[in-house]
């Protein structure tokens, strides 16, 4: 793969420009509805009382935050490098791909996180014999195998959602996983082949996609990474890894001598538990240590990305940063108190249990009304209603049944959790409208 080809973004660009191609994708990324939606969407912690506990929408700012410190690292020593890119491209540029990147990567997390995912697949899994239509291979596996990812990189290119039109370099760097979600697993040990990055129903834009900016081909369908999609993945595990173990101590999940003891095994030499004693407020002392468990990290994963370029580029190395850096088994104890501590709590859990029910039961009142368009029943009636107008046009004129379900799931993924909360009351008659 050639740098100067993976930056093409097809469009005149122009090196320090007030306003480049991809200052527009981050604005465009900004402004977006579905972006706005993160605001209440669970990450570990649900409906917070906390003011200090992150939802989705402040991780993907962390997160884009970090992604811009690494790609214009990396950006300012690939220009050294490559002499001949500097007529055409700056580290900003490097950066704001990664940071754009970065700021979308959650944006098609349906409703309470992971469980959210898992409800959504499930439905499909249970409910196979209500679907009469005998979908293709590809699709069924799609339905059955709900995927953020996916669902992201349909968003994006949705025209649907005010057309965000971004550039090549940016959705590529999106996709942590350019496969559909039916392969051989011939490449599975591959970290991008781990999970997958598009539906069927947008298999043709990443092909396109895939083709233009030349990434190197495994298979049919499948493809390496965009070098900087190693940077994006890094960015959210640094934050996710570091940012929710303060969450946890802020929480009083994990003790702060505990805490003290994960971030200093991150920060090695530059630990100074003498000045740390300083600081009276122990919030401080812990924002202290994750902001420099960050700084560590991020200067690692540069240094590890650049010593490792030859191999991304020939798409030899495919594996995640932060499993290969020098702070990774303090990574692993973070993860693995995390996991026990952090992502199994009481209320986690609880809320975890709730939304399932809550996907399952929007599920099951608005499939059959989709799926049923000739022959709707009364009730199935009254529940497609609920739907909102252009959802409900959508469907209508969609071509076939795997086409009106993803309408649905757009529509349903897209829901806040607050949102699906109060759709499942009125559908379950546990709310009704007042009367005036």
């Amino acid at each position: 793969m050639d740098w100067k080809v993976l930056l093409d973004s097809g469009e005149s660009h122009q090196k320090n420009t007030d306003r480049s191609v991809f200052d527009r994708d981050f604005d465009r990324i900004i402004f977006s509805h579905p972006f706005r939606k993160l605001q209440d969407k669970t990450q570990v912690h649900p409906l917070p009382e906390h003011d200090f506990v992150h939802n989705r929408l402040t991780h993907s700012l962390e997160v884009s935050s970090v992604g811009r410190s690494l790609g214009r690292t990396v950006g300012a020593v690939i220009l050294q490098r490559h002499p001949d890119l500097e007529p055409f491209f700056s580290a900003n540029d490097f950066g704001l791909i990664t940071a754009s990147a970065s700021l979308a990567h959650d944006i098609g997390n349906p409703p309470f996180g992971h469980s959210g995912e898992d409800a959504i697949s499930d439905y499909f899994v249970t409910n196979k014999d209500l679907l009469e239509t005998d979908f293709s291979e590809q699709q069924w596996f799609d339905l059955i195998n709900f995927e953020g990812n996916a669902q992201g990189f349909r968003l994006l290119n949705k025209s649907g959602y005010q057309g965000l039109r971004l550039t090549k370099p940016t959705l590529a760097a999106f996709t942590k996983y350019p496969r559909p979600s039916k392969v051989a697993d011939k490449f599975k040990p591959r970290r991008s082949q781990k999970k997958y990055g598009f539906y069927h129903s947008e298999s043709e834009i990443f092909k396109s996609l895939a083709e233009d900016l030349q990434l190197h081909s495994l298979a049919e369908e499948q493809w390496c990474r965009h070098p900087l999609a190693f940077l994006v993945e890094a960015a959210d595990d640094i934050c996710y890894h570091i940012i929710d173990l303060e969450d946890g101590c802020n929480l009083g999940l994990i003790s702060h001598e505990d805490t003290v003891a994960l971030y200093a095994q991150v920060i090695g030499s530059k630990f100074d538990a003498a000045k740390l004693k300083t600081i009276k407020s122990k919030a401080e002392q812990i924002a202290l240590l994750r902001a420099m468990s960050i700084g560590a990290l991020i200067e690692q994963s540069v240094e590890h990305f650049l010593a490792n370029e030859a191999e991304i580029l020939s798409g030899v190395y495919d594996i995640s940063l932060t499993d290969d850096i020098q702070a990774k088994e303090a990574l692993e104890e973070i993860k693995n108190v995390s996991i026990h501590k952090i992502y199994r709590a009481q209320h986690v859990v609880e809320i975890e249990a709730a939304g399932f029910n809550v996907l399952n039961g929007l599920l099951e009142s608005f499939v059959p009304a989709v799926i049923n368009q000739s022959t709707i029943s009364k009730k199935q009636s009254v529940a497609f209603r609920l739907l909102p107008e252009d959802v409900k046009t959508e469907i209508k004129t969609c071509a076939d049944q795997y086409t009106a379900l993803r309408a649905l799931l757009d529509y349903i993924s897209g829901l806040t959790d607050s949102n699906a909360m109060s759709l499942y009351r009125k559908l379950m008659g546990i709310s009704l409208p007042s009367m005036r």
